[in-house]
């Protein structure tokens, strides 16, 4: 009907990943009512066959670029998207799948598969950052779903998505946890993580894992010397900075100082 304005177009893509944050706009459940209200969900493979053509005017990524395939795939639905979106720490920080970026593939393809031959991989899992332009990434393994229907909401509307930038520690202290590092002397990657978890492994006197990636301002050298003195050896610093966001440029650059001796501190024995 002529007069009435048509809804955004929204996209779901994915690469290299577990769905598990695609999932999420899934499990959004009421708001995803509002969400369907507000827009027009174009391309969603997770939810439904149907396929409307691009342009889009929002594409959510999940997932890292694993393959030539990968590559191309990207830069295509980069040209087709007015605002690309990258969801998850596959996609924000390579996931994973990124420790092959620490090890061999080659040798992990010819372990793995029996005609190694016919598998097309590249050396590396990265973000979608490392091959177009992003103009916003979310983290999270998985992410939060309050804020991804901010980030929808904020794109819909035109304006900047306001999710934290600070660590969870901040969200340990709204919330009245003890720290578990200074009270237990426990490891704990929360003063470098991203927030949106609700602090939820402090919160049962567990270390964070680092799940939604290095906040804005990570000072991660800082962090490793506090958790050498709490007896961790730098095998131990590397595995703990070696997870879910593994590639993201802060939890990297710690682990590979660990894992070849340029911590400033005297190395431990493992």
């Amino acid at each position: 009907m002529s007069g009435i304005a048509a809804k955004p177009k929204l996209a779901v893509w994915k690469f290299a990943s577990c769905d598990g944050c695609q999932l999420s706009l899934l499990d959004c459940e009421d708001e995803l009512l509002a969400v369907a209200g507000a827009v027009q969900i174009a391309s969603f493979p997770e939810a439904s066959s149907a396929s409307v053509e691009g342009p889009y005017d929002l594409s959510l990524v999940e997932g890292s670029v694993t393959t030539p395939h990968d590559a191309r795939r990207i830069r295509e639905i980069r040209r087709q998207s007015r605002r690309l979106v990258t969801i998850g720490a596959c996609a924000t920080a390579g996931g994973i799948q990124a420790l092959r970026n620490f090890a061999d593939v080659d040798a992990f393809v010819s372990t793995v598969y029996a005609s190694p031959e016919y598998i097309d991989t590249l050396a590396t899992s990265t973000p979608i950052a490392e091959h177009v332009p992003v103009d916003f990434e979310l983290r999270g393994c998985p992410i939060s779903k309050s804020q991804l229907i901010e980030v929808i909401t904020a794109f819909v509307h035109g304006r900047r998505p306001d999710v934290p930038t600070y660590s969870v520690c901040e969200e340990c202290k709204r919330a009245g946890n003890l720290c578990v590092m200074v009270a237990h002397g426990t490891p704990c990657l929360g003063p470098v993580t991203h927030a949106g978890c609700g602090a939820l492994c402090p919160a049962y006197n567990r270390g964070c894992y680092g799940c939604f990636g290095p906040k804005e301002t990570p000072n991660a050298p800082a962090l490793s010397e506090r958790l050498a003195g709490l007896g961790m050896s730098d095998p131990e610093l590397v595995r703990l900075y070696r997870t879910f966001n593994a590639h993201a440029e802060a939890f990297r650059e710690a682990s590979e100082a660990r894992e070849h001796g340029d911590s400033p501190t005297e190395k431990k024995s493992p």
